[in-house]
C-alpha cells in the first residue's frame, strides 16, 4: 500500500522535472541560435574583398561565372566579372555585369538571399543530436517567397558549432509536394546555406539550390544551382 501511496507522487516529481529540464534546453537553444543570428546580421560584408564562383544547370543548360568584390575600388568598379562560361567577358558583358550589380547597390547585392529571422523560427526549435561539437537542431520552415502552399511542407536543420559558436550549416528540405505558383509543382527541393568564420565575422561559404517538379504537368523543373565564396580578405577597421 505504501508503494502504491508514493507512485503518483515520484511519477508526478519525475515528469515536472522532466518538463523543466526541457523548458532549460529549449532556451539555451533559441539563446544560442538568437546570438548566432544576430552574429551574421552584425557582419557586413561591404567591407570584405572576396570571389564568388557561380554554376546553374537548368534542364541541361548550364551557365558558369567568376566574380570578384572589391571594397576599396570605386563603386562602379568594385564588381568585376572575371570569366564567363569558361572564357573572358566581352566589354559589353563586362559593362552588362556591372550596370546589374549597380541596380542592386546600397549594400542590398552583399545581404544574405534569405532573411534568416523568417526561415528560423526560434520558438519552434527542437534538439535532434549533438557530438559535443556540432549541435543539430531542426525547425519548421514558412517562407513567404514560396507560397502558402509551402506551409507545413518544409523542414528545416541546421548545424551550430558549440566551439566557435556560430551557425556553421542549415538544409531546408519539402516533406511533400507543394505549389509555390499557380501550375507549377515542386517535388524535390534542397537548400544548403554553409558559413565560415573569420576574424569574428560570419560569413557565406555556399549556397546550393537542387530543385524538381513540373510546370503546368508538361515541362519539367530540374534546377541545381551552386555559389561558393572565397578568398575573403578585409578592408575594414582594424578588428
Amino acid at each position: 500500500m505504501r508503494i502504491q501511496h508514493w507512485l503518483p507522487l515520484a511519477l508526478a516529481i519525475h515528469v515536472s522535472a522532466t518538463s523543466a529540464s526541457d523548458k532549460t534546453l529549449t532556451q539555451q537553444l533559441e539563446e544560442k541560435i538568437e546570438r548566432a543570428i544576430v552574429a551574421i546580421e552584425q557582419t557586413s560584408r561591404t567591407q570584405w574583398a572576396y570571389k564568388v564562383t557561380r554554376f546553374e544547370n537548368e534542364e541541361g543548360d548550364i551557365s558558369q561565372s567568376v566574380e570578384t568584390y572589391t571594397p576599396e575600388r570605386d563603386i562602379e568598379d568594385r564588381w568585376q566579372l572575371v570569366s564567363i562560361n569558361n572564357h573572358a567577358p566581352t566589354n559589353d558583358e563586362q559593362n552588362a555585369f556591372k550596370a546589374e550589380k549597380l541596380e542592386r547597390s546600397e549594400g542590398k547585392e552583399n545581404s544574405l538571399s534569405i532573411d534568416l529571422r523568417e526561415l528560423i523560427n526560434l520558438n519552434e526549435l527542437e534538439f535532434i543530436a549533438s557530438n559535443g561539437n556540432i549541435t543539430e537542431i531542426g525547425f519548421p520552415v514558412k517562407l513567404a517567397k514560396l507560397g502558402d502552399d509551402a506551409n507545413g511542407k518544409l523542414h528545416g536543420t541546421l548545424h551550430y558549432n558549440e566551439e566557435q559558436r556560430f551557425i556553421e550549416k542549415i538544409i531546408v528540405v519539402n516533406k511533400a509536394d507543394f505549389s509555390p505558383i499557380f501550375s507549377a509543382t515542386i517535388t524535390d527541393l534542397k537548400m544548403t546555406f554553409s558559413f565560415i568564420k573569420l576574424q569574428g565575422a560570419i560569413l557565406p561559404h555556399q549556397t546550393t539550390l537542387d530543385m524538381k517538379g513540373r510546370f503546368a504537368f508538361f515541362t519539367k523543373i530540374d534546377e541545381t544551382s551552386t555559389d561558393t565564396y572565397t578568398d575573403y580578405q578585409y578592408y575594414g577597421e582594424q578588428r
